[in-house]
């Protein structure tokens, strides 16, 4: 996953990181050279003071040895018993050596062992003072590592405040006007940098964003009122010729059909506009939308989709249910769930029932598979079976509305029997 850490904070952890790494690399390596150096030191003077004290042997027997620092013997084959059991075997070179003394403390010394023509010589340096002097080292490196981190973490604090301050300052403007709802042109307040550069270049997608928007929505607006004219014409006939005396029952059948259609595409392009403007309205006059009586409307405006087929609509209001949203936009929302529980189902009932803050539409269709669900929601899918003409975009209409009003809208196979519930539920 990506890191949701900011880039300040990013930027004050690698300074720190980098400071601890580069100050912890140093220890180790100062650690390593000393130990190194100082072991190769030690050997080299034990074996010259041990060469030198079996060729002083050698040459004169009676003069014992000496040294200051070094503690030395020089024996023969004969009286080599006396030395510890653990020395008599060891061959010539620099060992080291870790044993308890007569006190039962631990001592660690290099003892330096050379035979040479029965004369077998050995020094002895005690290097426990310089384990004290390598712990001491330690800790100051430890303290040396910790001091250049806290150093590197307030360099780090430092440079992030300066080095960020116009992105952090670019930030702050967008999200400013984020929260005002309106742009403004950035770049006269940077330099002519990158950071300068990037918000010349928001500045121009803001200009062709809102200028998109802007023609967008006049396009919409000249539509949708185009398209009202004629819809009030062909509304204002309709009523005109359902009051004539001469009309017949069938005829009256069929201009009621055409006042519904007409109705329904006024509904229509009212809540594509609000969706085209993402403008979240309520009802036009005040009044509370019942969502049983948009419901028996949008079913009665549905019966001609059912073309001889044997299946009934059925409305189950189980307890009133209102919202606070124009009626044409639940009605766009209803006449989608409700026409294609119809298209889908061959034969059956679609029963639509209102109650407990949600309305479901409940066919006994083919059903739809569990892993389809949401997916039957995006543009341009369509659902799969008989009647599954059409352009797919109902569904996403829906889901835009229902996004748009907060109510969150679903499709699930039914349960116990063949067919698929599709549900808003009203928030």
């Amino acid at each position: 996953m990506r890191s949701r850490r900011k880039l300040r904070f990013r930027l004050i952890v690698s300074f720190a990181l980098f400071g601890f790494g580069l100050s912890a690399l140093f220890a180790v390596s100062t650690l390593y050279l000393r130990a190194k150096v100082e072991n190769q030191l030690i050997n080299d003077s034990l074996r010259n003071d041990v060469d030198q004290a079996v060729d002083n042997a050698l040459e004169h027997p009676e003069r014992p040895f000496q040294s200051e620092l070094i503690e030395g013997w020089v024996k023969s084959d004969r009286t080599l018993y006396k030395m510890p059991l653990a020395w008599q075997n060891l061959t010539s070179g620099v060992h080291d050596i870790r044993a308890v003394d007569a006190e039962g403390r631990q001592r660690h010394y290099k003892l330096a062992v050379q035979r040479k023509n029965g004369i077998i010589g050995f020094t002895r340096y005690d290097i426990s003072r310089e384990d004290l002097g390598k712990r001491q080292l330690v800790l100051s490196l430890i303290g040396a590592v910790l001091l250049f981190s806290l150093l590197s973490l307030a360099i780090g604090l430092w440079l992030s405040r300066r080095v960020l301050k116009p992105v952090t300052e670019l930030a702050n403007r967008l999200h400013d006007f984020r929260k005002a709802g309106q742009a403004e042109p950035l770049a006269p307040h940077f330099a002519d940098d990158e950071v300068g550069e990037l918000a010349h270049a928001l500045d121009e997608y803001s200009e062709r964003l809102t200028a998109m928007v802007k023609h967008d929505r006049e396009f919409n607006s000249d539509v949708s009122h185009e398209l009202r004219t004629p819809l009030a014409v062909i509304a204002s006939t309709t009523e005109l010729l359902q009051g004539s005396a001469d009309l017949t029952p069938k005829l009256s059948e069929r201009l009621k059909r055409i006042e519904r259609a007409s109705r329904q595409a006024t509904e229509l392009i009212e809540a594509l506009l609000l969706l085209s403007r993402a403008e979240r309205r309520g009802p036009t006059r005040g009044e509370t939308t019942e969502v049983g009586k948009v419901a028996a409307d949008v079913i009665e405006s549905q019966r001609p989709q059912l073309r001889g087929k044997p299946l009934a609509i059925e409305l189950m209001v189980r307890s009133p249910v209102s919202v606070n949203a124009p009626a044409s936009v639940l009605s766009v929302a209803l006449t989608n769930l409700i026409g294609n529980a119809i298209k889908y189902t061959l034969e059956g009932t679609v029963r639509v029932e209102v109650g407990n803050s949600q309305v479901e539409v409940i066919d006994t269709g083919p059903g739809i598979k569990p892993e389809d669900a949401e997916r039957l929601f995006q543009r341009g899918v369509r659902g799969e079976g008989v009647g599954g003409s059409g352009a797919g975009l109902g569904l996403a209409i829906v889901r835009r509305l229902c996004e748009l009003y907060a109510w969150d809208v679903s499709m699930r196979p039914r349960p116990d029997a063949n067919g698929a519930v599709a549900s808003i539920k009203f928030c």
